[in-house]
């Protein structure tokens, strides 16, 4: 189930403990999160952070042609999903440099996660209207998702790395809320050794080029295994298709080690009621509308179920750092991750 908000008794407790932990990063968060809604911090021209403007100025032509903002957030999350079938899979689109981080996004090839960051990042985007809409406008809402707390300051570490921590950080800003307990029955994942970036690091351009942010890449890993976590088993995924909504977000839990989910998607309900599982597939090299979610789990043995996020309106965004901190320790039990930066 999705929790509830703490009593104010509670909330002012956590809070002073938050406040405690996040110590001297406390003002400059203070500072950087109030800028959300304004552009993205950009530390490297969009030559390299941008690509395919043509596609993307085509698409939101379509999208305001048709009036895709008047359609409920989930809907809107699901028709940019899908006009961004075909478009190539391609991987590690996120490994733009080999020191400086900035939000970037790639109409040109889409991963697993990039695709539904940026279906996600436009209609966030188109809620808020505007003559016009540029790549920067994109870029803050991807920056607003993408990276812990919604900031980011041009280090790699800041971004989120682990399916289960954004939908956490996400969940605490309010720009999704974790369904899955709602839609369906849960079982706890425990013991999971999440470690695919330290000891997969050599395939992380930045981190191969800096290899001295490993050690503090193994203290988020760390605390990524701490977290709790709840899935549905995907012997129960066909029985509960039914409550899942089109443009819900869905993480695919594996069985294997390395981290808590190997790959994400979203949901689709085509006419015919079928529910499908519509994802960027390296297998299919491309965006797809794949078969019914759980013939595709079954598929897979290393899938051993999924874990479901729902898109919320802009409306719901918190921006005040204190509640997020505040959400964050209720949530998972921890204060909010502050990454240490050498030097």
């Amino acid at each position: 189930m999705a929790p509830r908000s703490p009593s104010h008794s509670s909330a002012v407790s956590r809070s002073r403990l938050v406040q405690t932990a996040l110590g001297a990063f406390a003002a400059f968060f203070l500072g950087m999160i109030g800028q959300y809604q304004a552009q993205a911090r950009e530390y490297l021209p969009q030559s390299v952070t941008f690509k395919g403007e043509d596609k993307f100025q085509a698409l939101v032509t379509r999208a305001l042609r048709e009036n895709w903002r008047a359609l409920p957030m989930g809907e809107r999350v699901a028709q940019f999903g899908l006009a961004l079938r075909g478009t190539p899979y391609v991987g590690y689109t996120l490994e733009i440099d080999n020191k400086i981080e900035s939000a970037s996004c790639n109409f040109n090839g889409l991963d697993c996660w990039t695709y539904f960051e940026t279906a996600l990042g436009l209609a966030r985007m188109i809620g808020t209207p505007k003559p016009a809409y540029t790549p920067s406008d994109l870029l803050a809402e991807i920056e607003w998702t993408r990276y812990r707390g919604g900031v980011c300051t041009g280090f790699y570490l800041e971004r989120i790395h682990y399916l289960a921590e954004w939908w956490y950080d996400n969940e605490a800003r309010g720009n999704v809320l974790n369904v899955t307990g709602d839609v369906g029955p849960t079982v706890a994942l425990v013991g999971r050794k999440c470690q695919e970036m330290t000891v997969l690091w050599k395939g992380y351009r930045y981190l191969k080029n800096d290899p001295s942010m490993l050690p503090e890449m193994g203290r988020i890993e760390r605390r990524e295994s701490a977290l709790p976590f709840n899935y549905i088993p995907k012997s129960k995924v066909a029985a509960m298709e039914k409550n899942l909504q089109n443009g819900d977000i869905i993480g695919i839990v594996t069985n294997q080690t390395g981290g808590h989910c190997s790959h994400v998607g979203m949901a689709y309900r085509t006419k015919d009621g079928v529910l499908h599982f519509m994802h960027a597939s390296k297998n299919h090299k491309a965006v797809v509308l794949d078969d019914s979610l759980s013939t595709y789990l079954n598929r897979f043995k290393f899938h051993s179920g999924i874990i479901v996020a729902r898109a919320l309106p802009r409306t719901a965004t918190i921006i005040d750092p204190t509640h997020y901190a505040d959400r964050i320790q209720y949530i998972t039990g921890m204060p909010p991750l502050v990454v240490a930066r050498k030097g």
